[in-house]
């Protein structure tokens, strides 16, 4: 899969929720790193619940297990600090995001989509913010396109909802079972920390 005009480069595919904790550190670099190595990023928003579902769990496994997510807080932190990442734990986690997941499938190959999918992030993992509604949603559009309403309007099309459904069936059927993931044609790569092993990987296969 290569956006346009971009067949000759490169390809990582960067499937990612904002409500996943480690898919934030990700998003706010994934651009920079991949343009430095002239690696092109396709974007594909997915839903981690039902993934998480066919495994039995009802939430994260950060919720669910008490040490791992005590963890995770502090190695988040951590990375959010090596990495130079403003960072604030969230007042609710997992936190829904269905509508900006929504506008992130709809314009997932528009120029847009990265700016975009990082302001929705630090809405959630800094300024710990509500990001399931309008408003936020069209602060995060604001500027990038010409009408925000309007392209909510599109995000809650009967087919763009479907599409959602669809990356997320995708991602199952694939093997996916969590985020961030990076697939360099069927080669999987799991995490924040395996970022530049799959840009590594797209340029030796290149």
């Amino acid at each position: 899969m290569h956006p346009p005009g971009t067949a000759d480069r490169p390809t990582i595919e960067f499937w990612f929720e904002f409500g996943s904790t480690y898919s934030y550190l990700t998003a706010m670099r994934i651009e920079d790193c991949a343009r430095a190595a002239g690696v092109t990023v396709v974007w594909r928003p997915f839903l981690l619940g039902p993934i998480f579902r066919s495994f039995g769990w009802d939430s994260s496994p950060f919720v669910l297990q008490g040490a791992k997510g005590r963890y995770m807080w502090r190695d988040m932190e951590r990375e959010a600090a090596r990495l130079g990442l403003a960072f604030q734990r969230p007042s609710a986690f997992p936190r829904i995001a269905l509508l900006p997941m929504r506008v992130a499938t709809l314009g997932a190959a528009e120029p847009w989509i990265g700016e975009f999918c990082r302001r929705v992030m630090r809405q959630n993992w800094v300024e710990d913010r509500e990001i399931d509604n309008d408003g936020a949603v069209r602060d995060a559009l604001d500027g990038l396109v010409p009408d925000a309403g309007q392209v909510i309007a599109a995000a809650l099309n009967p087919a763009n909802k479907l599409r959602l459904r669809a990356n997320t069936e995708e991602a199952q059927a694939r093997g996916l079972f969590g985020a961030p993931s990076f697939f360099v044609g069927d080669e999987l790569f799991w995490g924040n920390d395996r970022l530049s092993a799959a840009i590594a990987f797209a340029l030796g296969r290149s």
